[in-house]
Order: C-alpha cells, then sequence, then structure tokens
C-alpha cells in the first residue's frame, strides 16, 4: 500500500469549468492544498497530450512543493511521464493490474468502484485505494449513479485499502457519510466552484476528518 487513509481525507478533483484560465485553475490548487486537500487529482478531459503532459508536470511540482500527493485522472501514460505520485482509473478505463505493471510497486493506483465485487477486484489487481460513489447525485458526471449507505459500508468492511467516497458531495450533505468506514472524501465543485476556495478547503476538512471518526 502506498498511501494512508489521512493521506486521503480532503481529496480534491479539479475541474477547469470555474477556471478562467490555466493560472486561475493552478491558484484555485494552491489554495484547496493550502485549505487542507492532502491528496489532488488533476481532470483534463480535453487537452491534447503535450498540452496535458506540460500541465501534468507543472502540476506535479506544485504539488510536491505544497506537500500533497498527485494523482492523474485516468492517463497512466501521463503519470508515469510527468512523475506523478499515481493515477485513479475507472471500471471502463486500463486495468488495476496493467496500470501497476506499466508505473511499477512505488506508485499510488487508485480505482473507482461500485460494488463489492468490483472493490475486492481492484484490491486483489494491486489498487492502493478506492474512489467509491456516487453518494449523491452529481452534476460532474452525468452517468453515476446513486449507490446506497449500506453499499459503500459493506465496500469499506469488505477491503483493507483506504476508501473514499465521491459523487455529489457537499458541505451540507457530507456528514451523511458518517459511520460508513471511509477514509475521507473526494469534491469537485464543493470546492473549486466556491468563490474561496481556501476557506471550503478549510471547511471540508475539517468535516471530512468527522466522517473518518469512528464513534
Amino acid at each position: 500500500m502506498n498511501i494512508t487513509g489521512a493521506q486521503l481525507r480532503l481529496y480534491a478533483v479539479t475541474d477547469r469549468t470555474w477556471a478562467a484560465d490555466e493560472e486561475a485553475l493552478f491558484r484555485q490548487i494552491e489554495a484547496a492544498i493550502d485549505g487542507g486537500a492532502s491528496i489532488v487529482q488533476l481532470r483534463e478531459k480535453h487537452l491534447e497530450e503535450a498540452a496535458f503532459l506540460a500541465e501534468a508536470e507543472r502540476f506535479t511540482a506544485l504539488c510536491r512543493r505544497r506537500g500533497a500527493v498527485s494523482i492523474i485522472n485516468d492517463r497512466v501514460d501521463i503519470a508515469l511521464k510527468s512523475g506523478a505520485d499515481g493515477v485513479h482509473i475507472g471500471q471502463e478505463d486500463l486495468a488495476a493490474g496493467d496500470a501497476r505493471r506499466i508505473l511499477g510497486p512505488g506508485k499510488i493506483i487508485g480505482v473507482s468502484a461500485h460494488s463489492v465485487e468490483e472493490a475486492l477486484r481492484a484490491q486483489a489487481a494491486g489498487a492502493d485505494y478506492l474512489g467509491v460513489g456516487a453518494a449523491f447525485a452529481t452534476g460532474t458526471k452525468a452517468d453515476a449513479k446513486p449507490i446506497t449507505r449500506e453499499t459503500i459500508r459493506a465496500i469499506t468492511a469488505a477491503v483493507d485499502i483506504p476508501v473514499v467516497a465521491i459523487g455529489g458531495i457537499t458541505r451540507e450533505n457530507i456528514l451523511e457519510l458518517k459511520n460508513c468506514g471511509l477514509d475521507g472524501a473526494a469534491v469537485v465543485s464543493a470546492l473549486f466552484a466556491q468563490v474561496d476556495v481556501r476557506a471550503a478547503a478549510a471547511e471540508l476538512r475539517r468535516l471530512c476528518d468527522k466522517i473518518a471518526e469512528e464513534d
């Protein structure tokens, strides 16, 4: 295992929707880390490879300076070339075992899971952590169907690796995820759509600490 539950407490996932340009995006990332995001995933669905790689290298350097874990969404090749700490892949992307062979034993591999079966398969293939959801209905990923609290609890009970919830999580609903066995939460608009990203991160980090507590 290359990552701890504590490192996953507040997991920021970028989205250019609320950034005017790349400089604004990087200011947001800095603010999120300064506010308490311990891990950041760079998600770019529409950049060409050269532009994505250049951005990923800058992103990785920023996270390293600020003491945050750097994760690249989907693109194992970009994660490898940029020197990022790891990659996050979905069920439709490159298999976790293949990602591990490419990246080697020292890199972090996160996998999306929606059921106990998917979670166990990802763990067996070498995943370091799971992102489970959608926790709530979300506009970020229209095809993401919410899963039940019972399913989340079943997943966290079934695996030995850290688990974060993702999908539609806001400061208003995050505490509904308490007592699910989660190590943290991954958020997008709850951070990057806010006017004060740093303040939003600080509040969300406080709430993430609460959901990771055991009663």
